[in-house]
This record gives structure tokens, sequence and C-alpha cells, in this order.
């Protein structure tokens, strides 16, 4: 079974047996866990280890001075916190632990030295750093864009995708342990809106809460209501066809980079039946 780095990263390109040994080497360094709240990485210091999600969830975090949190991204297993940080002083915003959250410290050295050379493993790493890029472009367009039902429809198409990516999704539902207040902190909305617009998905009969659990419920209507296209996430790239990569991102995606909502449409509801 591969591990979630290479589940993640094979959604661009299929790495040869030797390059999988080395992302099992990479996702088996000293790992480290975290309570749910604590800060995984403080804004201002030095990383002197890159930071690898293998369990649990985190998030890209800014604090204001008064002490208002704003969230940036989710962060969940297979995604690096801090890839480019060993070319900055210092990291410029915090990662915090959503839930209780392990992580896999893998050396800067090690990390730099990877990305200095010229193979598959370096491309798709690049790849993956760009589209963490792309993602936060795409909350800009949240915050400036979607209104409210839109945002969170956005939200719940996005992390069902990645977490069918490392399959960690059933019957269309995935984790979901974040609370009203997180939520509020990521979309920029008050916890009573929060609410509102839960009720209006749910009493809609498109998702269902329960448990710490999110269910999609009618993913082809919640797409629609969120005008989903999974261009930013750049799944389309991959060139694989291997049976044995869980998620299968070629599934996910029309094979056109046109990204006409229809197509994902179709394309996400087949794997999702």
């Amino acid at each position: 079974m591969s591990n979630v780095l290479t589940m993640k990263l094979e959604q661009f390109t299929r790495f040869s047996p030797s390059e999988r040994e080395r992302l099992d080497d990479l996702s088996n360094h000293p790992r480290k866990s975290f309570a749910r709240g604590e800060t995984i990485i403080r804004e201002g210091t030095k990383v002197h280890n890159i930071h690898l999600v293998v369990c649990g969830l985190a998030a890209r975090s800014k604090t204001l001075a008064d002490g208002t949190r704003q969230t940036l991204a989710f962060l969940v297993p297979g995604d690096l916190c801090d890839v480019e940080v060993f070319v900055l002083q210092a990291m410029d915003h915090d990662i915090i632990a959503v839930t209780d959250t392990t992580c896999a410290l893998i050396p800067t050295k090690e990390m730099e030295d990877l990305l200095s050379e010229f193979s598959s493993i370096t491309k798709a790493l690049w790849w993956s750093t760009m589209t963490d890029s792309a993602v936060l472009r795409e909350r800009i367009v949240d915050h400036g864009s979607r209104d409210a039902r839109q945002h969170l429809a956005h939200m719940f198409c996005e992390l069902l995708i990645r977490y069918r990516i490392i399959g960690d999704a059933r019957d269309n539902a995935i984790p979901f342990p974040l609370t009203q207040e997180e939520l509020a902190e990521a979309t920029g909305m008050s916890p009573p809106h929060i609410n509102r617009v839960l009720q209006q998905l749910r009493g809609e009969g498109l998702i269902e809460l329960r448990g710490k659990v999110l269910k999609i419920l009618d993913a082809e209507s919640l797409m629609k209501v969120a005008q989903f296209q999974t261009g930013y996430l750049h799944l389309n790239r991959t060139e694989a066809r291997d049976p044995e990569v869980s998620g299968r991102a070629d599934d996910l995606v029309p094979a056109s980079p046109k990204g006409l909502v229809q197509g994902v449409i179709n394309k996400v509801t087949r794997v999702f039946e």
C-alpha cells in the first residue's frame, strides 16, 4: 500500500519502484505528534525539518495583533507544511494542528538535496508546491467573489477530492472535525452565519454532518452550487493509468483542461458511485 505522500504525488506522475522506496524513506523519518490546537510551526521561527502530515488535519494560519485568526488553507495527510522553507529565513505564517496530528520530520538538507536533483520526484514535489499556491489563490476567490453558500460548498468539494486522493473517502464521507468557529476562521463568516448556511445545505439534501464526518449526499448538485472546477488542483496532468494507485485522480477530472462544469461533475460523480 502506498504511503499518503506517494498517493498525492502520483496524481502528477507514476514512480518507479526505487522512487517509491525513496518516498517511503521520506515518510519514515522520525515523527512528532501534536495535540489539537497546538502550534506545529510558529510564524517567525527558522525551521530545521520539513513537516509532512501523515495523519490528522492541520492548517496554515495568520494571527493578527488583536488575536483574530485567519485560516488560509487546510493540510490533509500527504501534504508538506513547509517544503520551501529552507530558502527562507523564517516561516511567515503559523501551522496549527486542527486535530491531534502527526508529522514526519524530514531534515531540510535532505529535502534541499532532493529538490536540487532532476528526477520524477523532484518535478512532483514542485508540482505539489505550485498546487498549494493555487489552492491559496482559490481562497482569495472564495473571499472576494463567492457568496457564503458557494464558499462552503466549494470547500466541501475540494476536501472530498483531496481525501479521495489518499484513499480516505468512503461512500462520499470524509473526516470533518471542524467546529463552526473554525469554519468561521477559514471563511471570514460569523459562526451564526456558518450555522445558517450549513442548515441550508442540509435542508437541500446536499450534505450530512454527523459525528465529525461530512457526507456528501448529492455530489453533482453540490458541485453545481459551488460552480466547482478542478483545474486549479492540476490533477488532469496525471499521465499514469496505474490501477494500483489509490485515488486515481485521472478519474476525477475531464481529459480536457477546459474545465467545463458538467464534464467535471460527470467524472467526479462516477467515481463516487
